[in-house]
């Protein structure tokens, strides 16, 4: 771990025994170089990318100095395990707080400044703010805050930060999916002139789809354009996510009008699922309702190998284990091989090159003897820099992508946690 980093967020004394606590236990269960490594990485994440502005937490990806809806929310998943300190759970409830801001600033966006800094990844894209990083349209980035509230709420007992920006940026969300069932009648575009690949089709509407049920999305969750406008993974959990809200909606906001049409919304998306989404008895990546199908899998979240950590769907589901079978085989051609490694990569990243967070994810969703092959392989393959990557080269690990992705480093500390949990 660097140690030239600035530490914007210190950890409390609290904080750091909850982690060495951890990390002992961690040890005993998978050794000491994986205890090591999870205290490592957890105050990693905790003081160098989360900083307070005023009630709210700014969390940056690591080295890219901007704010993902979605890498926040996994960022600080481990931390969920450790909601009785006090620090947590109070930073946790900041990091919503600014989430939801985020979304009321627009909710097509996908990547944010922590406030209207005027910076971004290219200042020549199309219908951006001073606030605005990028505005890829990902369904994962609407998801991941409100399974975030969702999970804080129900893991605490406690609803305050569950408030009027909340309740309002919900019925933002729903109207939105509920707009992008039938794409054509919306505004949204994106256009990027500087890469022709990020500008979507037909002058950044995206190409054509059928009206289906599902909702529209212009980019994967790894940030590259969609082939086909349904992302089967991002349906899934926006169905979870419209369960969290319709929670939200009877139990704290006794709002029954939002509890409906999330209720109505989830099934008309499940649906279209269920009709275009599978081939075979398992899930396929992408389609668009006419006739298009890709049957892939992408290392990045929400994934099909992450169904049961980001959707619904249960883990022993036999459709599940149809397509983790089918996705952990070479006939997923996005599944590579190599002399250190076996794994998930993504179009993201240099052909054949494996994740880190697919690692962490297969032994999420495996059985202990997997989880452990899993960590195993992650903690063999950091190129001797203590820290995960983005994607790894798995026949010289030494060749990496992104020397500091928090996202994935958090990953890995969720499977240290699980499986010693499990063992």
């Amino acid at each position: 771990m660097s140690t030239t980093r600035e530490r914007t967020n210190p950890a409390g004394a609290q904080l750091r025994q909850a982690l060495e606590d951890w990390g002992e236990r961690i040890a005993q269960a998978c050794g000491r170089q994986a205890g090591d490594r999870f205290t490592r990485l957890m105050l990693d994440t905790w003081e160098t990318t989360l900083t307070w502005h005023g009630e709210r937490v700014f969390v940056i990806t690591g080295d890219i100095p901007a704010m993902w809806l979605r890498d926040s929310s996994a960022q600080i998943q481990p931390f969920m395990r450790l909601l009785e300190v006090e620090e947590v759970a109070r930073t946790v409830r900041g990091l919503v707080r600014e989430q939801w801001r985020c979304v009321s600033v627009d909710p097509y966006a996908n990547a944010f400044n922590a406030g209207p800094t005027g910076a971004h990844y290219d200042p020549d894209d199309l219908d951006l703010s001073p606030d605005l990083w990028e505005r890829k349209y990902e369904i994962d980035s609407l998801t991941f805050p409100v399974r975030l509230a969702h999970q804080l709420w129900r893991r605490t007992d406690e609803a305050s930060h569950l408030d009027s920006a909340v309740h309002e940026g919900c019925r933002r969300v729903v109207a939105q999916w509920r707009l992008e069932q039938d794409h054509e009648r919306s505004d949204y575009r994106h256009v990027r002139p500087s890469l022709p690949e990020d500008t979507l089709p037909r002058e950044g509407r995206g190409a054509p789809v059928a009206v289906t049920g599902m909702t529209w999305s212009g980019f994967r969750p790894s940030d590259d354009a969609t082939t086909y406008g349904y992302n089967i993974p991002a349906q899934l959990m926006a169905v979870s996510a419209l369960g969290a809200i319709a929670d939200f909606a009877t139990e704290v906001w006794d709002d029954a009008e939002l509890t409906g049409q999330a209720q109505d919304l989830g099934e008309q998306i499940m649906a279209g699922v269920q009709r275009f989404g599978m081939t075979e008895g398992r899930y396929l990546y992408e389609v668009d309702g006419l006739g298009g199908q890709l049957a892939m899998d992408d290392a990045n979240m929400p994934s099909l190998l992450s169904l049961p950590l980001t959707s619904d769907v249960a883990v022993e589901d036999p459709a599940y284990q149809a397509t983790r079978a089918w996705v952990l085989s070479e006939a997923n051609p996005f599944f590579y091989r190599g002399t250190f490694a076996a794994g998930v990569g993504s179009p993201h990243t240099p052909e054949g090159y494996i994740w880190h967070i697919a690692l962490a994810v297969q032994g999420l969703t495996g059985d202990v003897e997997e989880a452990r092959a899993c960590l195993e392989t992650i903690l063999a393959t950091d190129a001797g820099t203590g820290m995960t990557h983005e994607g790894f080269d798995p026949d010289d690990p030494s060749r990496f992508t992104r020397p500091w992705f928090s996202w994935s480093n958090s990953m890995a500390c969720e499977l240290m946690m699980d499986l010693t949990e499990r063992s």
